[in-house]
């Protein structure tokens, strides 16, 4: 593998005075790369400079200093369109008031292909229908998302990423709102993209378990700050996470051979 992102002394930092941020952050000077078709997991408590590090990549916020390279050219100097013909994102969810169908989202992700047109072109509406059906929604292309349940308004979602035809695939926190068939769907379909399509995966995610069974390499953040970065087995060690979380774990293996991570409640044995 070799690097599609280079993070090169990457700093951020929040102004004090936001009306939404009621503590000041700053992202510590960020050195890394994302290689060419990994998973790669970010994860991390709250306000660890997970969704900093989503917005960096998508250029919603630019490095106070540092530099971010996509396939050795200066993410600054790429323009919005192309940009979104590189790299797409899987937020947590959409707005509930979102009155469009399948296939109108999937069509959506044709946009930075021709910022210019006003109609899809036959080869858009070939592009988003591979897409549909990699994601398994082909059957709902017609149904208004406000019918789907969620594991299939979340796949839908992917499958408005993939129409960008992008090389890199970001998601934030993509099982977050699903039960635990639909989370299974999401996890094998990830699989899919990064094994049968070569996709490089950057996942977002508080499910350290999750995280560990789809990822190649961990980011573990920290206030900002980089606290360990390499496979699950030596990102999850239960003295770096004890450290970082501020509680307890019991780290082992699932029969796969995966480290499975386990919250050690306080007075587990009264119960």
């Amino acid at each position: 593998m070799s690097a599609l992102v280079e993070l090169r002394g990457v700093e951020f930092g929040y102004p004090t005075a936001s009306v939404r941020r009621a503590r000041p952050f700053h992202l510590a000077r960020l050195t890394m790369t994302i290689e060419r078709g990994e998973v790669l997991g970010v994860i991390g408590p709250n306000s660890a400079g997970k969704t900093t590090l989503i917005r960096l990549l998508t250029r919603v916020v630019r490095p106070s200093a540092g530099e971010i390279a996509l396939d050795g050219r200066p993410l600054a100097s790429i323009s919005a369109a192309s940009l979104a013909r590189e790299v797409a994102v899987v937020p947590q969810d959409l707005p509930q008031a979102f009155p469009f169908t399948v296939e109108q989202l999937v069509l959506m992700g044709r946009y930075p292909h021709a910022p210019d047109r006003y109609f899809e072109t036959v080869e858009d509406r070939a592009v988003a229908r591979r897409a549909m059906e990699a994601t398994g929604v082909t059957s709902l292309a017609a149904l208004p998302l406000a019918e789907l349940s969620g594991g299939e308004r979340q796949r839908a979602v992917i499958a408005r990423a993939l129409a960008q035809e992008p090389r890199l695939l970001v998601l934030d926190e993509p099982t977050s709102h699903l039960d635990l068939r639909y989370q299974a769907e999401c996890v094998g379909l990830l699989r899919r993209l990064n094994r049968e399509h070569g996709m490089t995966v950057v996942l977002v995610a508080h499910d350290l378990n999750l995280a560990a069974e789809v990822c190649d390499r961990l980011l573990l953040l920290a206030c900002g700050e980089v606290a360990r970065l390499g496979p699950p087995d030596d990102v999850l060690k239960e003295d770096v996470l004890r450290e970082v979380y501020g509680c307890d774990v019991i780290v082992d293996k699932t029969a796969n051979g995966r480290p499975r991570v386990q919250v050690a409640w306080p007075d587990a044995a009264r119960r």
